[in-house]
C-alpha cells in the first residue's frame, strides 16, 4: 500500500511539472505570489478585452464608452497589482 501511495504521489509532481513546462500561467516552484497574481490579473483584463460583449455590459455598468472601457482595462494591464516587491539579496 505504502508503493502506490508514493508512486501516486510521483504521479502528481511529473504530471504538474509537464503543465508547468508547457502551460506559463500555471507558474512553477519558483514563482512568486506577486508574479501568479499578476499573471492573472493580466489574463482576465486580457479575456474582458477580447470580447466585445463583455465590453459592452462593463460599459453600461460604467458609464462610458466601450473604447474607454477596453482602454482602461489594457492600461489596467501594465501593473495590475503594483510595483514588484523589493527582493532580498542572499
Amino acid at each position: 500500500m505504502a508503493q502506490s501511495v508514493v508512486s501516486k504521489k510521483y504521479n502528481i509532481h511529473a504530471q504538474m511539472e509537464h503543465i508547468q513546462s508547457r502551460y506559463f500561467g500555471c507558474g512553477h516552484p519558483d514563482t512568486t505570489a506577486w508574479e501568479w497574481q499578476t499573471t492573472i490579473h493580466r489574463d482576465t483584463y486580457a479575456s474582458h478585452a477580447s470580447r466585445y460583449n463583455r465590453l459592452a455590459l462593463f460599459s453600461v455598468i460604467e458609464n462610458e464608452s466601450v473604447a474607454r472601457v477596453k482602454f482602461n482595462m489594457l492600461q489596467s494591464m501594465i501593473q495590475p497589482c503594483g510595483k514588484p516587491p523589493k527582493k532580498e539579496e542572499l
